[in-house]
């Protein structure tokens, strides 16, 4: 089949440092390949890939030169990929909804993978607009905002299984990855560390929208010991990163549409201490992979039993449940139906 997957243009595929999208597009793009498929990337020129890339712009924004407005650059894009269109038997786009007016003028099927938050209150005139659009969800909790959007399918994301290694014998600290943000609550994953008496390293980025949040509410707390605050890393350090913890806390404060942190977290046979919320009921397996709790008392009276499970056995449930092979696989399904709607749509 020849495909072509659109990323975004904000980092790299896959991303240097902090990424989940461009890193789902990176494994799915890599292990199409790796099936035989014949795919185009469409992503920043500082993308590594075995498929051909098609690069609008020379870097990736973030860590770029920097930019005022992302959306010049994600236009010249689309409008390469619109050029192009006739090469491939499908689109797989996951640049959120700025390519909509496009996918009416294609010839070509195409199928749209959304992977933020879908809640926002000015998203249901847009999806009403464009309610011919074939989207995938990444949970099924992230589309409830939008039930009467055109759905196709949920496709969990998925990981190389050799991408981490599990740990058997973890150190003796908490970990917290990701987004230093209001929406993922540093300040709760402080609070249950400190609560349980166990180390808590955080390792995250600050986007410049959360800048004075953390300089404001996380910095301070910080000072009071216990907490290493590492930074941003890269997937290089994530397995000793996550490996080595007793459990990830993910004390999210929103609706999560997926969490590649949790499943990251899995990979390594680290089970995750999250809040319930979005897609978390989903993806953490009670008592197996994980434990979601509704507070901080529960979390904290939870911390003794998750160091308890079975760190194989947490690997085990992600290799069945989360592995890239499964998302490939269901994807090329979703790619199948795209193209049969638009025959028979055609044919009406």
């Amino acid at each position: 089949m020849r495909i072509a997957q659109v990323a975004p243009l904000y980092e790299s595929v896959p991303p240097k440092l902090y990424g989940g999208t461009e890193r789902v597009v990176f494994y799915l793009t890599e292990e199409l390949v790796r099936q035989g498929h014949d795919v185009t990337l469409f992503a920043s020129g500082d993308s590594r890939t075995n498929a051909r890339l098609c690069a609008p712009i020379r870097r990736a924004l973030r860590l770029g030169n920097g930019y005022d407005d992302a959306v010049p650059y994600h236009m010249v894009e689309l409008e390469e990929v619109g050029r192009q269109a006739d090469a491939f038997d499908v689109i797989h786009f996951h640049t959120d909804y700025l390519h909509f007016p496009l996918t009416r003028r294609l010839a070509t099927p195409h199928v749209t993978t959304m992977h933020g938050r879908l809640d926002l209150r000015d998203l249901p005139l847009l999806y009403k607009e464009f309610r011919d659009v074939p989207l995938v969800s990444i949970s099924d909790a992230q589309r409830r905002p939008l039930s009467g959007a055109n759905w196709l399918a949920t496709v969990y994301h998925g990981l190389p299984i050799d991408a981490y290694r599990l740990v058997q014998r973890p150190e003796g600290y908490l970990a917290f990855l990701g987004r230093i943000a209001p929406e993922k609550r540093p300040d709760r994953a402080i609070e249950i560390a400190r609560r349980a008496g166990i180390p808590l390293k955080i390792a995250a980025k600050v986007d410049r929208a959360d800048r004075r949040y953390y300089e404001e509410r996380i910095k301070p707390l910080l000072a009071g010991g216990g907490v290493e605050f590492i930074g941003e890393i890269g997937e290089e350090d994530k397995n000793e990163f996550l490996g080595n913890a007793l459990a990830l806390l993910f004390p999210i404060d929103w609706p999560e549409p997926f969490g590649l942190v949790m499943i990251e977290a899995m990979a390594c046979g680290t089970p995750v201490l999250a809040f319930r919320g979005g897609s978390v009921d989903e993806v953490v397996d009670e008592g197996v992979t994980g434990v979601v709790v509704e507070d901080v008392d529960a979390a904290v009276a939870a911390v003794d039993r998750i160091a308890t499970l079975d760190r194989s056995r947490v690997r085990r449930r992600f290799e069945r449940r989360f592995s890239v092979a499964r998302m490939a696989s269901e994807y090329l399904e979703v790619y199948r139906r795209a193209g049969a709607r638009l025959f028979r749509s055609r044919a009406a």
